[in-house]
């Protein structure tokens, strides 16, 4: 199956992020800029065995009219035939874009039962995911995955041609191995040498904090696009500066009330979403993320993280941001 993937030229993907990449977080980041971001991973063992009209399964599978067309939903899971009928049934209609595999998930539960990362020391089964998902999906299928699983391995060099062949439309490299998890340096040089292995779609992914990083990496790998996480938490403003530098545009700054007023509205689409108790709860890791580097951002966080209502919230981070007040 062919797709467009002119998205690409256009800004930087949101990569997939657990607790993070709901929909009023998607929401905000296609606002800024962000042409393609990636939702929370499912599991499809677990969506098929889930009623559907669980409120679980459709905050995760929830699609913003405001977004539609610009989502890829990211699934994970160890057995094809499994992994096939959650993907016809997941792509049905017009909600997503793209349907992507996980194949880069480091959490232990997740290894321990053969997925996400583990599917890189099993590349007979990652293929054969693949080939099956692809004919079951009604959108095209692409496939985020690391370096490998141990420190130095190179599983992905090897991995990557097997995506192709199976059918993946484009792949994703976080720049890691598993071992690795989320800390250390990625490996750029990585991006380089896998986009000179296949001839579908690479985006560079891993270490990318600034719109700064996000021309070098594309610069210095050669590759199709660049897939933006933690960098994005609490600053979906990379997104526009990614889009504008890649057009040569001036990259402007951002003014302290413009944060506030997308902290603020963050929290009241969450809260609409998932209900104020929860929201509240959520903010916590997002207001420490806002607020990263800011004078007083410690004591801040620590006052946030005892409130529980959304007036509160507002009140606090208003008095924070306006009057240096905590």
């Amino acid at each position: 199956m062919t797709t467009n993937l002119d998205f690409l030229a256009r800004g930087a993907v949101l990569a997939p992020m657990a607790g993070v990449t709901d929909m009023p977080f998607r929401v905000i980041c296609h606002e800024m800029g962000c042409p393609m971001a990636v939702s929370e991973m499912v599991s499809a063992k677990g969506y098929l065995l889930a009623p559907r009209d669980s409120r679980a399964v459709r905050e995760l599978l929830s699609v913003d009219a405001r977004e539609e067309g610009a989502v890829a939903l990211q699934i994970f899971g160890h057995e094809p035939d499994v992994m096939a009928r959650a993907a016809e049934e997941l792509t049905r209609g017009n909600a997503y874009a793209l349907l992507d595999i996980n194949m880069g998930c480091p959490v232990p539960k997740i290894v321990g039962n053969g997925e996400g990362s583990a599917l890189m020391r099993d590349p007979a089964r990652a293929a054969d995911i693949v080939r099956e998902v692809v004919c079951a999906s009604h959108v095209p299928v692409t496939v985020k995955m690391r370096l490998g699983f141990e420190a130095g391995s190179e599983e992905y060099l090897h991995l990557g041609p097997l995506m192709e062949k199976a059918g993946a439309a484009m792949i994703t490299l976080h720049a890691r191995t598993r071992s690795q998890y989320y800390e250390g340096h990625a490996d750029w040089s990585a991006i380089q040498k896998l986009k000179a292995r296949v001839s579908i779609p690479v985006v560079g992914n891993g270490d990318v904090t600034c719109w700064q990083d996000a021309l070098r990496m594309r610069e210095e790998t050669g590759c199709d696009g660049v897939a933006v996480g933690r960098a994005a938490q609490g600053n979906p403003w990379i997104f526009e500066q990614i889009r504008d530098a890649m057009a040569g545009r001036p990259v402007r700054e951002i003014p302290v009330q413009e944060k506030l007023s997308v902290l603020l509205r963050h929290a009241h689409m969450l809260a609409a979403f998932k209900g104020e108790g929860v929201a509240v709860r959520e903010m916590r890791r997002h207001v420490g993320c806002y607020v990263r580097g800011m004078r007083d951002a410690a004591r801040l966080r620590t006052k946030v993280n005892a409130l529980t209502t959304l007036c509160a919230l507002d009140e606090v981070l208003t008095a924070f941001f306006c009057e240096g007040r905590v």
